[in-house]
């Protein structure tokens, strides 16, 4: 059997129970789910599929993709989901480096791809295109194709923002335990009903939502994309709802949020961090403090907020029961004291294989004793709750000192009229690197340089503070709500459109 989908199958409820329902309508019940992707799974081995190739996807999110994924665990392959939002010069390096068997793209797309190295199948945001009439056809029953718990189920590539973009290998066990603990942690059963609104090339919303709502036999209300209106029309019939902090943010702006969620069990926040003033003005709108978790594409969740007890904001929480965490010295690998700040390590079930093709990344990503490197730098108190402070990319080395962004954004976001910011690290002959900030005013507040470097006078010491400051409309994120830095840094490396103080 194929592991991952005979654990999902064996935690289904009746065949008969609801499992997914549309914006437009379309339901299918666990029952549907069963035969559908057996459907798929018998198209991807018509065409050729055998187990351990890789099936690359790169369509808008629909019910179908989600069977296609389905379907490609039972037919053995390994599923590697693409960004829609990719050009097709992007695609050509996975492509190039994944080798796969097939690519299914949408049919707008489809002349494009076919210079690509690949056969290539289509399949549009209504379910419909050549690989569906495959499927349709292929209709029936399927044996699923025997894949253990340590092969290989999925491929999702990082974002490349250090050098070229890095396969993590994720195997069904890494994939089912995480959803298994996740379930049990927040309290997931066959009652629930998830408003599903993220896309589905990304760990949060293919493989956390998707498998913690149908490891606990829970129904997906599916929705093409974020759209506030909608998720507030479709609260009173949910009880969770995951999403990125930019949702939240929206959903504040909406009249009529505390009557929509008052019926809700449980808002889960993740992808990017979450700011503090965020957190508390949601659990005033609305009575309920969003549950702010910790994860990454090579480790899929790796700490939570408690579902029962306060949730800190800006803090991520404490490790997963079955995760191991330490904070540690970067250089050496040993463990800090409480209260420092340190790298990120853990080890546990949900820990990726390594990375595609790059043994020596993967050596690199890895103490001699097992633990994943993460990248991130946080800090644990004396319970273990952790709390975020930045990437180690982006530590500021100025004058040889160590400066976290975290904290010097944390200091700016406090000041009257800021919304966010981010701060950076950029080139400087003297200090090697200059703290640079790009500062986000609320709606209505006018703010300038100077006044917010007086505001920062008494709360960071001189080295800390920034040496330019910019003000901007918004800041650049991902898909994810993850402000895009480099974009930053980038930016301000060609032009001079900022202020110095």
């Amino acid at each position: 059997m194929s592991y991952l989908f005979d654990q999902i199958r064996q935690s289904m409820p009746a065949a008969g129970r609801p499992a997914i329902e549309t914006a437009d309508g379309c339901h299918l019940s666990y029952g549907d789910i069963v035969a559908q992707s057996a459907a798929w799974a018998r198209a991807l081995v018509a065409l050729g599929v055998r187990p351990g190739d890789r099936v690359a996807v790169q369509v808008e999110k629909s019910v179908a993709a989600l069977l296609l994924y389905l379907g490609s665990l039972r037919a053995g392959a390994v599923f590697l989901p693409l960004n829609p939002a990719y050009t097709t010069s992007e695609v050509g390096y996975f492509i190039a480096d994944a080798e796969p068997r097939l690519l299914v793209v949408d049919p707008g797309r489809a002349a494009a791809a076919a210079a690509l190295p690949c056969p290539v199948a289509t399949l549009d945001a209504d379910g419909r295109g050549s690989l569906a009439d495959l499927a349709q056809a292929a209709a029936g029953g399927f044996a699923d194709i025997p894949r253990g718990p340590d092969e290989l189920a999925a491929i999702l590539y990082t974002s490349g923002t250090t050098g070229r973009a890095k396969g993590a290998m994720l195997s069904p066990g890494n994939l089912a335990a995480n959803a298994r603990t996740l379930v049990d942690l927040w309290r997931f059963t066959a009652g629930d009903v998830l408003l599903h609104a993220l896309p589905v090339f990304h760990v949060h919303g293919l493989f956390i939502a998707c498998h913690v709502a149908l490891l606990a036999g829970a129904r997906l209300l599916w929705l093409p994309r974020f759209d506030p209106a909608a998720i507030l029309r479709l609260m009173p019939r949910a009880t969770t709802l995951m999403g990125v902090p930019t949702f939240y943010t929206r959903l504040l702006d909406q009249p009529g949020l505390a009557a929509a969620a008052a019926g809700m069990r449980l808002f889960i926040s993740g992808s990017a961090p979450l700011l503090a003033d965020s957190h508390r003005a949601f659990a005033a709108a609305t009575g309920h403090q969003i549950l702010e978790r910790y994860g990454m594409t090579e480790t899929g969740m790796i700490t939570s907020n408690p579902y029962d007890g306060p949730r800190r904001p800006g803090w991520v929480g404490p490790a997963l029961p079955d995760v191991v965490l330490r904070v540690s010295d970067p250089e050496t690998g040993r463990p800090v004291p409480p209260g420092q700040t340190g790298m990120v390590e853990l080890r546990g079930p949900n820990v990726f294989k390594g990375y595609w093709r790059q043994p020596d990344k993967t050596a690199e990503a890895f103490r001699p004793d097992g633990f994943f490197i993460t990248g991130d730098l946080g800090r644990c108190d004396d319970t273990g709750c952790l709390q975020i402070v930045g990437r180690a990319r982006d530590l500021i080395i100025s004058g040889g000192l160590n400066i976290y962004p975290k904290e010097v954004e944390e200091a700016i976001d406090a000041l009257p009229g800021v919304l966010e910011s981010a701060v950076i690290g950029l080139p400087d002959p003297d200090l090697g690197e200059q703290v640079a900030a790009v500062v986000v005013p609320r709606p209505g507040a006018t703010l300038d340089p100077a006044t917010l470097l007086a505001g920062l006078h008494d709360r960071l010491a001189r080295f800390k503070q920034p040496r330019r400051i910019v003000i901007a409309d918004r800041l650049p994120r991902n898909t994810m709500g993850k402000v895009q830095k480099a974009v930053l840094r980038a930016a301000w490396g060609k032009v001079a459109d900022y202020s110095d103080v």
